[in-house]
């Protein structure tokens, strides 16, 4: 067997033959040639589909003329099981006709008994160029599944984009309402419209996220947030068997890193547990709990929990070695990939598994120093006393319902629907006491808006609203409220921005 190319390697071949005697000769040609090969024989049609029904072969060598049967049926067979699988013809009756007509139906090559010295070389060339074809038609696959995404997470952008604008009133009227009324029932009324909207926001974030991940190296999540979102994402992976249940933990309870990568994280540790409990069925538990370890280092535990058939101690400590799988069509990456990204922010994993009574993987995350006035929606805020806001917003709707908001809390607000409007209008009423502008503003960018503001004299706080994936820029020294804006959290940051000036 020539030895360039990649090595084949162990390889598998079947074998076509009714002489026993001209089947041990062959294999010991090909063994001395070097071939790694393992035989199967067979002399029948029910026998080669027996053969080709159990383990995978990497070839199949067959003899033209069988008693009863012909090479032209095996590979009519082999076809039909498998057409990728290679065939090559080793006979002493092949004709030239009979070798055009046998390549024409499929086979990779055919090698006559009296010149068996080519037999290797075709032999190992029909396994290499099998191979690379599936190589070249799974780089295929991935491109085409790539391209696939690529259009999944363009049109999720943009149907994440419209059902912001569409459900942007949902999460400003409500706090709007108790301006306006006492009435308790319009208050209940307007918490329902409130949460109905929040829902659907994080229903659509955490699609697009997954889709195209997230832009932020580091974020602080919510936990609950983060559940939800998975729970979601598992929906359509669940058997009947199966239950879900997921212990809601509380709204503070927070961890800092991609939001995407646990994300993925946490799914691949349930779908790992729904294949756990395939068989028998049971309850996958997914918890969280804030813990202080020896040291006083505080941590969030994330808990995937489940009732299957749990693991022996030798499985359980290769887990993370990469590669080692205990299904057929796994890769042994996703938990090596789990490993990585709970070691990345300084944490770690811990599993504990018994066997027909389940398993339990605990992400031990580091918990984040939270700047507290960032998240709070139970501030009492001041009276805006007349002071003027400049507030910029290309967003029709938002801009109307956020002026509204200003101005019942007291505040003067000038509002603009662009850069270039905003300034004309600064230049006609004068400087505000604070800038409240969109990033994603038209005719000037809010940078430049800014800097012509400041060359005028501005020194007052800003306030940018901005998209959670966007990253701040390096000299922004600018307060943030991420989109969709939330009046709660506006007035909390107009608040600690106002406060922070006085």
């Amino acid at each position: 067997m020539p030895k360039t190319g990649v090595p084949l390697g162990h390889i598998r071949i079947l074998l076509v033959e009714d002489s026993a005697l001209d089947a041990e000769l062959l294999i010991e040609q090909l063994q001395d040639a070097g071939l790694d090969a393992e035989f199967v024989r067979v002399d029948g049609a029910d026998d080669l589909r027996a053969a080709l029904a159990g383990e995978p072969f990497d070839l199949v060598l067959s003899d033209m003329d069988l008693p009863g049967f012909s090479g032209y049926q095996a590979l009519e067979i082999l076809r039909s099981h498998d057409a990728r699988l290679p065939f090559v013809f080793f006979s002493g009756t092949i004709g030239e006709e009979t070798a055009v007509k046998a390549l024409q139906e499929g086979a990779s090559d055919y090698v006559l008994k009296h010149s068996p010295a080519r037999l290797p070389s075709a032999v190992a060339r029909a396994i290499r160029e099998a191979r690379t074809e599936r190589e070249r038609e799974h780089a295929e696959r991935e491109l085409m599944r790539s391209q696939r995404l690529d259009c999944l997470a363009m049109l999720a952008a943009g149907l994440s984009h419209d059902l912001r604008n569409i459900l942007q009133p949902l999460l400003i009227v409500p706090d709007l309402l108790s301006t306006y009324s006492d009435d308790p029932k319009v208050l209940r009324l307007g918490a329902v419209i409130s949460e109905s909207g929040k829902r659907g926001h994080e229903m659509a974030d955490s699609m697009l996220s997954f889709v195209r991940g997230s832009r932020k190296a580091s974020e602080t999540i919510s936990v609950a947030a983060l559940f939800s979102a998975v729970q979601l994402l598992l929906q359509g992976s669940l058997s009947r068997s199966v239950r879900l249940t997921v212990e809601q933990p509380a709204d503070d309870l927070l961890i800092e890193g991609n939001y995407t990568e646990f994300q993925q994280c946490l799914i691949n540790l349930c779908l790992n547990a729904i294949q756990a409990m395939a068989e028998r069925g049971g309850e996958l538990t997914l918890s969280a709990t804030p813990a202080v370890a020896d040291d006083g280092a505080e941590y969030v535990v994330l808990r995937v929990a489940d009732e299957g058939a749990g693991m022996d101690d030798a499985t359980r400590q290769q887990l993370f070695t990469p590669f080692f799988t205990t299904k057929a069509s796994g890769t042994g990456l996703g938990l090596m990939s789990c490993k990585r990204i709970v070691e990345s922010v300084k944490g770690r994993i811990e599993v504990h598994s018994v066997q027909g009574q389940g398993t339990t993987f605990e992400l031990y995350l580091p918990a984040p120093v939270v700047d507290e006035w960032a998240g709070s929606e139970d501030a009492a805020f001041l009276d805006g006393e007349g002071r003027r806001v400049l507030l910029v917003d290309g967003d029709a709707t938002r801009l109307s319902l956020l002026g509204n908001a200003l101005a019942a809390q007291g505040y003067d607000p000038i509002m603009s629907p662009d850069g270039a409007n905003a300034l004309q209008q600064i230049a006609r009423q004068g400087l505000p006491a604070l800038a409240i502008i969109d990033d994603d503003i038209l005719l000037l960018s809010a940078a430049d808006v800014l800097a012509v503001l400041q060359e005028a004299g501005f020194d007052g706080p800003v306030i940018r609203l901005r998209e959670p994936s966007r990253q701040a820029d390096a000299h922004d020294y600018a307060a943030t409220v991420v989109k969709p804006v939330q009046v709660q959290s506006l007035f909390g940051a107009i608040e600690h921005a106002m406060g922070m000036r006085a």
